[in-house]
């Protein structure tokens, strides 16, 4: 009996599980799904014949490496920098492993053990990276295919909250992991725009966001991500004039955003500097006091950066998250990335009759034969609830799916892979077609 072990049964594992418990019960295999928090383990598997919940600490080796060794494929949903002690594990007892993080370099350093042993590891496999990557790769070999020359590239991606559960004034609700979100940008940017590198530090990466329209939803803004640069040799677009990769928000977030970078709120490095704050009034009134001596008064900072609708909605923002309250600070909150997490995590919770919404949409610009042409390919999917999310459906399927490919021998890859090749792509793409992940294309 083939076996499935899923690290992790947090946010994003809760759709993933339910369909591996599908599959399971479908070819007679078993799902092992591990934990540190058993209960939440059990709530996710059920009552299941073929499924099975367990407790595990990852840090510990013997236990890890008893449920691998048992284990004929593995799935790590754990936090990125935990990847590498399953993964460690997954060479050296020989096992093959899929994560929907990106490869880092403690993965990369792996790569040759991996292709010794003829093991394949998957990785950046959800959504973004994952279903971007599949989609994108797609048209660019239909584009290539015809002997076109792609010049421009978008795209863009965002874990949204859906139009009828948007209820604040920042228009987002907490889909997925909470940290990931205040240090969204922390790493700042790099893109290529119209044959120029263009490199944003952490202060400028919410700086003037562009709009774009999508169908028929609220106007959205975008930023860029990272290191979109690393992804253009794996795309093979070298020749492309632009090249970038962003996160959409609703077009008032990136203005709200910013205010909290430039205050500083999001330090995680500040540990020191707000020893001394018992209650958040403390906190953040330290905070505006250190901007107001380095820069200028608060109040002048919004008149020069934002136009009066926008001060208004920015002030409502920074209201509505209670950043002020007089309350003491959580007794785990180090520094003021923790205590701006904990403010997000109550008043921008996904409440449970609430929907989010993923967007993805690629823009591609390309010569065919001397005449331009472009194409606009969206993905719009929306969540059933606060457990079964756009997000939830959107990371776990594609990793279900290429593990019941790689299971069923009709993914037969070796080495360390992200999933632009076809082998993966094609199949994972229909399937997630049929399941209702589609995209709309538009062609120009």
């Amino acid at each position: 009996m083939k076996t499935i072990l899923v690290f992790g049964a947090g946010k994003s594992a809760t759709v993933l599980i339910d369909y591996l418990k599908q599959v399971v019960q479908e070819n007679n295999w078993k799902l092992v799904v591990a934990d540190a928090n058993l209960e939440q383990a059990k709530e996710k598997t059920g009552e299941h014949s073929f499924c099975n919940a367990v407790e595990v600490n990852v840090t510990n080796a013997d236990e890890r490496r008893i449920l691998i060794e048992a284990a004929d494929i593995v799935i790590s949903l754990l936090p990125p920098s935990l990847h590498i002690l399953v993964a460690g594990d997954c060479v050296a007892i020989g096992r093959n492993l899929l994560t929907a993080s990106y490869v880092d370099a403690s993965i990369r350093n792996l790569e040759a053990e991996i292709k010794s042993k003829e093991l394949l590891f998957v990785c950046e496999s959800g959504l973004d990276p994952g279903i971007d990557h599949m989609s994108a790769m797609k048209l660019f070999d239909e584009i290539r295919q015809k002997g076109g020359e792609i010049i421009t590239f978008k795209s863009h991606c965002g874990g949204l909250i859906a139009p009828e559960s948007d209820t604040n004034p920042w228009h987002y609700k907490i889909s997925w992991n909470p940290r990931n979100v205040v240090m969204a940008g922390a790493a700042g940017a790099v893109y290529k725009e119209e044959g120029s590198v263009v490199v944003k530090n952490y202060a400028e990466v919410f700086d003037n966001c562009p709009f774009i329209q999508i169908d028929d939803l609220p106007a959205m803004a975008w930023y860029p991500n990272r290191d979109s640069l690393s992804y253009i040799p794996i795309y093979h677009l070298q020749q492309a004039k632009t090249f970038i990769r962003t996160t959409l928000r609703y077009a008032d977030f990136c203005n709200g955003w910013k205010t909290l970078v430039d205050l500083d709120l999001t330090n995680a490095n500040d540990q020191q500097e707000i020893t001394a704050s018992k209650t958040f009034n403390d906190w953040y009134h330290l905070k505006l006091k250190h901007f107001e001596s380095k820069q200028k008064p608060f109040a002048d900072y919004l008149h020069e950066k934002f136009n009066k609708t926008e001060q208004q909605k920015i002030v409502s923002q920074l209201n509505f998250l209670e950043l002020d309250k007089n309350e003491p600070l959580p007794a785990n909150a180090q520094t003021s990335a923790d205590i701006l997490q904990s403010c997000l995590e109550k008043k921008l919770a996904l409440l449970p009759a609430d929907k989010d919404l993923i967007v993805m949409l690629h823009e591609i610009d390309y010569l065919l034969n001397g005449i331009s042409h472009s194409i606009s390919s969206s993905l719009v999917v929306k969540g059933d609830d606060h457990l079964r999310t756009a997000m939830a459906k959107t990371v776990g399927l594609p990793l279900g799916i290429t593990a019941k490919l790689i299971l069923q021998e009709k993914i037969k890859l070796k080495g360390l892979h992200i999933p632009v090749v076809k082998e993966i792509y094609e199949p994972v793409l229909k399937e997630l077609e049929e399941l209702g992940v589609a995209f709309k294309e538009t062609h120009r």
